[in-house]
């Protein structure tokens, strides 16, 4: 098992320009079921992520 530790004084780095993340921006993708998000680095831009919340009712 891999344990989590919280870490508060150590800034994560973007995997594609290496700048230091101090702001991740996102914006909602377009769709019908459920909200989705991409989420990218304020420095280059690049895709860090993109996250599906499901609707309520989706379960």
């Amino acid at each position: 098992m891999i344990a989590a530790q919280e870490k508060n004084d150590v800034d994560p780095v973007c995997p594609h320009c290496k700048a230091t993340i101090r702001q991740v921006w996102f914006r909602e993708l377009g769709g019908i079921l459920g909200k989705r998000y991409i989420y990218f680095c304020s420095a280059c831009r690049a895709c860090l992520g993109i996250s599906h919340r499901k609707g309520f009712w989706m379960g």
